[in-house]
């Protein structure tokens, strides 16, 4: 596979910078002038791809140094960027801030794909400290490419000049793009993060309208001339031999019905398409708004906000007994941490209670910290994820926590990172497997396989 697209990467000073939402108007000005945008996402994020994919109409591809090989993240981009005029790469956090020293930072993903950096700069009140900021950034690694600095939250146009003239003069990179303050700039929060897109446009009014006037100061604010110059001169990468996106038959005949509304809609592409290419049909399904399931060899059942839905998902006493006569079949069940929430007998929530479909021994209740972190460990027993013994990664991001029975079982011994209880995580019983850990098929290559495997099995 080739991997010469033109490319550039969006990184922030910090946390807050405003990048995600100057990417977004980003892609959308592009968008508009008729390219093929390929958008990803550094780190394993869901919300920010959402408005990636939304934008672009292009799936939005997820860049992982610390769970993903080198040869990973230069295939899944290869892959992203087939038949794409241009790829926009969107950092997390500050662009040097990792796992561990580099491992897992944005600058790691800039210097693995030779991506040259247009580096966002919260500007507020200051001019000359915002030069010895990018001058900082440029000299604690040489070998990421500066080639653009965007000024965000500038006050006025005097501001913007005297800033922009301090930066040229001592770090000698352009300034390609001022955006000034303005509270339109702004997409709506919550405690995990940004207003996922699929619950934005049901349930915020004047969402799409907000997301096009971010297109538009955007589009005032930047040099988008100049910026596509400087994907342009992005360097060739070597081309990729395929390794993860090879077509198989292990998934041959199997349909899997895979969880997708305002609910649940943290999935990365990459699974599913993994489940595609061994020749399975993904069949979506609404926990939300459906009263059966689909006739499916399986059950995917993601993340999201479950307990945003907890009175619609409760109501639903449809799928709530589709769902347990499925396990009663024995039917393989896969559910990732809003799934988990959801199969657990009660979401207790800002003091409401609501029954859910209580295959899992235990209930979901708001946690006292936000859990964001890198997990791995070991499968510690024979279940629809794999074998017992096989290495495990991924990550957990969540804001709930499980109160379980005592004497569960559960599939996956955590050596880092927290789980459902004790380290331990994967609630087990039968063909079913709930976890706090979210996978991807790069991070965790038994998946779909083994997943596939127990469909096939049954």
């Amino acid at each position: 596979m080739k991997a010469d697209c033109p490319r550039i990467l969006i990184a922030g000073d910090r946390s807050s910078s405003g990048k995600t939402t100057i990417v977004a108007g980003l892609l959308s000005a592009l968008r508009g002038k008729g390219l093929k945008v390929q958008p990803f996402k550094v780190a394993m994020d869901y919300i920010d791809p959402s408005y990636h994919t939304w934008i672009t109409g292009r799936s939005c591809r997820n860049l992982d140094g610390y769970l993903m090989t080198d040869a990973a993240v230069r295939e899944i981009y290869a892959h992203g960027t087939k038949s794409a005029d241009i790829a926009v790469i969107e950092g997390v956090r500050g662009l040097y801030e990792g796992y561990d020293g580099d491992l897992g930072s944005t600058a790691q993903i800039a210097k693995m794909l030779r991506a040259p950096v247009i580096f966002v700069v919260d500007a507020r009140s200051i001019t000359r400290s915002a030069a010895a900021i990018v001058k900082g950034y440029m000299d604690f690694d040489p070998q990421v490419q500066f080639k653009g600095v965007i000024l965000n939250k500038v006050g006025s146009e005097r501001h913007a000049q005297k800033a922009i003239k301090e930066i040229e003069r001592y770090a000698g990179v352009e300034v390609v793009g001022v955006i000034r303050r303005n509270e339109e700039m702004h997409l709506a929060m919550r405690h995990l993060g940004l207003v996922p897109v699929l619950e934005g446009k049901t349930r915020h009014e004047g969402f799409p309208e907000r997301v096009d006037k971010i297109r538009q100061i955007v589009e005032e604010g930047l040099n988008l001339d100049r910026i596509l110059e400087i994907a342009g001169e992005a360097e060739p990468l070597p081309e990729v031999q395929p390794d993860l996106y090879r077509e198989n038959t292990l998934g041959q005949g199997l349909c899997i019905g895979v969880a997708k509304d305002e609910a649940f809609n943290f999935y990365y592409r990459d699974n599913l398409e993994m489940m595609e290419l061994a020749g399975a049909k993904v069949v979506p399904f609404s926990p939300v708004h459906d009263t059966t399931l689909p006739d499916v060899d399986g059950l995917y059942i993601g993340g999201g906000y479950p307990e945003l839905y907890a009175r619609e998902l409760s109501e639903n006493a449809g799928m709530r007994r589709a769902l347990e006569r499925a396990h009663e079949r024995d039917l393989p069940i896969f559910a990732e941490c809003g799934g988990l929430m959801y199969l657990a007998r009660e979401i207790e929530w800002d003091g409401e209670k609501r029954e859910m479909v209580g295959l899992v021994p235990g209930k979901a209740r708001h946690g006292k910290v936000r859990v964001v972190s890198y997990v791995h460990g070991q499968i510690a027993r024979d279940c629809p994820l794999g074998s017992a013994g096989e290495a495990i990664m991924g990550h957990e991001f969540h804001h709930s926590e499980m109160v379980m029975d005592e004497n569960v079982k559960y599939a996956i011994r955590l050596e880092r990172g927290t789980g459902i209880k004790d380290g331990w995580d994967g609630m087990c019983e039968g063909n079913l497997v709930a976890s706090y850990t979210h996978i991807h098929s790069a991070s965790f290559r038994g998946f779909p396989g083994g997943f596939l495997r127990a469909c096939k099995e049954r």
